[in-house]
């Protein structure tokens, strides 16, 4: 198996060495080892996911409302539509009684 260094692997994943360097120390890539002070890491090595990393959420006002409906949310905008719908149809009541 071939080994590669810690300055090749981050060039490899795009990402800083102290970020690769940081994976190895924390074992979240597999098969890694010490000699002396350089990490050797197996060439074929998957880039671990970061924790931090952003979901997938709904992009338009469309897919948030289907996103909120399906009960993944609660309150929000759906909820907010509602409330000033009604508050427009008590106030045009009040309005329309003067």
């Amino acid at each position: 198996m071939k080994y590669l260094s810690v300055a090749e692997i981050a060039e490899k994943w795009n990402i800083s060495e102290r970020t690769v360097r940081n994976y190895c120390a924390e074992g979240k890539i597999p098969d890694v080892f010490l000699t002396g002070k350089t990490w050797n890491i197996p060439e074929n090595a998957v880039r671990p996911e970061r924790k931090n990393k952003k979901s997938d959420s709904p992009k338009t006002l469309l897919d948030f409302l289907k996103f909120e409906k399906k009960g993944a949310v609660k309150g929000g905008i759906l909820m907010l539509i509602f409330f000033l719908f009604s508050l427009a149809f008590l106030l045009s009541s009040f309005l329309s009684y003067l």
